[in-house]
Formats: C-alpha cells, sequence, structure tokens
C-alpha cells in the first residue's frame, strides 16, 4: 500500500447540506473510515437534516460541528462568510488539522497555519455562462473578486472534471498547483431491480442549470411516464409549479436508490453539470442515461450515454422515444453506463485525495525547513 495511504492525519473539511456538495462529503469520510484519517466536518448554510446527522454519527472518525452562516454564492452572504472565517480558524486552533480541505472558495484567503485545498464544485460564473450564455453581471463582482483570491491563495485546487478546471482558469485567471478528482459512489448503495416503463430526473427544480423544464415540457409527447425527484422551493421560498411529470419531492438516500433501480431510463439535459453524481448514481442502479450534450458530460460518460443539445426541446423527445421503443438499444445503453460507472468509485477518489493531501503536507513541510529539500527532491511521490 502507497505511503501516501498509510499516512496518519486530520482533515478540517468544510461543506454545506444542500446538495451534491453534502453527497460528496458524506461519501469522501466514509471511505476514509478505511484509513488512519480524523475527520472534523464543519457545515454552513441551512443546517443538517436529521437524517442527514444521523448519516454522520454513524461515523465514529468523524466530528460534525454545524452553522447557519450563509454560503458564498447566496443573496447578501458577505458579513456571513466573515463570521464564518472566524469560527473556521477557531476551528483549525482548537483540532489542529493537518490539512483544510474547503468546499468552497471564499475562505481559502484565510491564513491558516495548515495547507489548503480549495475543491469547485461549481461557481456562479460559470454557471452563468453556460445557463445565461453571457458573463455574470456586476452585482456579482464581489463574488468573483472574492473566489478569484481564495483560488489564488490555495495550496491546491481540485475540480471533479477537466471541464470544471478550465472554467476556473476562464473565470478567474491562472491557477496554483491543480489536479482532476473524479468523484465517486458506493455501488453498495444502488443496484437494478426489475426496471419499470418510466423515466426519472432528479434535481433541484428551480436551479436551470438542471433544465428540468425541458423533461416537462416533452412529457406530454412521451408514451411513458415522467418521475421528478427533487427540491421544489427555491432559497427565496417560491415553489416551483410543474406540469406533465409525476413529482416524487424531495427523497433521502434509500428513497433514490428504490427509484433509480426502478427506473428504465434517467434524463438529465443539463445546461450545466461539473460532474453529475446523479448520472452516476442512476448508472450504478442500471439505467440508460440521457445527457445534456455539455464537456464535463461527454468527459465523465464518453460513449456510456446519449446526448442532446440542451436547447434542442424536440431533440430531447425524439431520443428519449428511440430509447423507449427500441428495447436492445436501451438495454445496451444501460450496460454501457453501469460498467463505466464501475470505475468511479468511492476508494480511488479516496487515494486520490489521500495523495493531494500528502503532497501538500510534504510542501509544506519542506517550505518550513528548506534544508530538508535536497533530500527529498530525488524521493518518490508514491
Amino acid at each position: 500500500m502507497r505511503a501516501a495511504i498509510e499516512m496518519s492525519m486530520k482533515i478540517l473539511l468544510t461543506s454545506d447540506a444542500v446538495g451534491g456538495v453534502w453527497t460528496y462529503a458524506v461519501e469522501l469520510c466514509r471511505a476514509l473510515a478505511r484509513y488512519d484519517v480524523e475527520v472534523v466536518l464543519a457545515t454552513m448554510g441551512p443546517r443538517p437534516s436529521a437524517d442527514q446527522a444521523r448519516e454522520i454519527a454513524q461515523l465514529h472518525h468523524v466530528l460534525l460541528r454545524e452553522s447557519d452562516y450563509k454560503l458564498e454564492w447566496m443573496n447578501d452572504p458577505w458579513r456571513d462568510v466573515d463570521r464564518a472565517s472566524d469560527w473556521l480558524l477557531e476551528l483549525e486552533r482548537e483540532h489542529q488539522p493537518d490539512v483544510i480541505h474547503l468546499n468552497g472558495y471564499a475562505h481559502g484567503s484565510l491564513p491558516w497555519q495548515a495547507p489548503v485545498m480549495v475543491v469547485a464544485h461549481s461557481c456562479v460564473c460559470s454557471w452563468w455562462r453556460a445557463v445565461k450564455k453571457v458573463e455574470a453581471p456586476g452585482s456579482w463582482d464581489t463574488y468573483r473578486q472574492r473566489v478569484q483570491q481564495g483560488l489564488q491563495d490555495a495550496t491546491t485546487v481540485v475540480a471533479p472534471s477537466q471541464a470544471m478546471l478550465e472554467c476556473l482558469r476562464h473565470h478567474y485567471g491562472p491557477l496554483p498547483a491543480s489536479r482532476v478528482i473524479y468523484n465517486g459512489r458506493d455501488p453498495k448503495l444502488y443496484s437494478p431491480a426489475s426496471k419499470e416503463p418510466f423515466i426519472l430526473t432528479a434535481g433541484r427544480l428551480w436551479d436551470e442549470a438542471k433544465n428540468l423544464a425541458a423533461i416537462e415540457a416533452v412529457a406530454d409527447q412521451l408514451s411513458w411516464p415522467v418521475y421528478v425527484a427533487g427540491d421544489e422551493s427555491s432559497p427565496d421560498g417560491s415553489v416551483v409549479e410543474s406540469f406533465n411529470v409525476r413529482r416524487l419531492g424531495r427523497l433521502n438516500q434509500l428513497q433514490m436508490g428504490h427509484w433509480y433501480g426502478r427506473a428504465s431510463i434517467y434524463a438529465l439535459p443539463a445546461r450545466y453539470e461539473p460532474f453529475g453524481l446523479s448520472a452516476l448514481e442512476a448508472a450504478l442502479s442500471g439505467c440508460a442515461l440521457v445527457l445534456g450534450d455539455i464537456p464535463s458530460l461527454r468527459e465523465v460518460w464518453q460513449d456510456a450515454a446519449v446526448y442532446v443539445d440542451p436547447d434542442d426541446r424536440a431533440s430531447l423527445a425524439r431520443e428519449l422515444q428511440v430509447l423507449m421503443d427500441d428495447t436492445p438499444r436501451r438495454a445496451e445503453m444501460a450496460r454501457r453506463a453501469t460498467q463505466h460507472a464501475a470505475q468511479y468509485t468511492p476508494r480511488r477518489m479516496t487515494e486520490a485525495y489521500l495523495e493531494a493531501y500528502r503532497q501538500m503536507i510534504l510542501q509544506r513541510r519542506l517550505m518550513a525547513a528548506p534544508d530538508l529539500l535536497a533530500h527529498y527532491t530525488a524521493a518518490p511521490l508514491h
């Protein structure tokens, strides 16, 4: 086993409980249980639900510390972001972690004692360009500046796809050391059941990036029903109305696994999706995938999905109906998706993060003791 994996350490890991970042953080925490790693999980934004808190309570190497400070992409967040800065620095003083792992940007510029990793799950500027087809307006200038500073001050920057990494460079300029680490999901959580004739999609109904409105618009043209799982209330409290689809509301992991297992097709005609955890979960559950034709999803899924222009609803309806009508093709696309999904494991993801952590720690030690540089320069990194 590689030295990076044998190295004991403590991580201060930030997260929110809103969506995919929570799923990613919990998956990483679970996978770290097999290694000698302690985690302090610090949450901001809406507090974890009872189900989410129970997930963490089962992980004895993880200490959950909660707050309700606004997240940097929320409306008028900066007073809260700065208050969260003091809280996070106090957590570092209290727990003395070896690495700071941030799943946000602005706090990358804090005067941390430990090396800092910033992981880019998404950002407002790249969202705006992909969804609105223009640059984010001037009202986001403070966000842009704070994100740029956080990225530039980080020890290393990680993205879940090369496409997302290129978005960061386009919108915020040169980055420090950077790498792509693909997300992973535990295949034991998902498995095909007896497949039924319906289409499933999932995501925040209010998020234009998910483009669930396109599926709703074509649902009455399809011979199978469409089921939609996800939050119906937007952050401002308004409820999204929808027609022609069967709404499931927000489901927990067990409930989602049940619906993935039954669905024959999973549709996500996204305009913006830096990785797409829901597509991975659906693929592990034996669904054929119909995805938005965007660089990140092409990168992640290659020939294991059917792609449609997110703005071409006629094409979306046509490709969905083809899969519904052609049982052998649907079975083949489901087989491809499941086979391709097998590479995105929590173990592979976690070992990549552990190697990155180790290199950050080594880099910090060398900066503190330059006389050791000659000794380590010739040493292999693993």
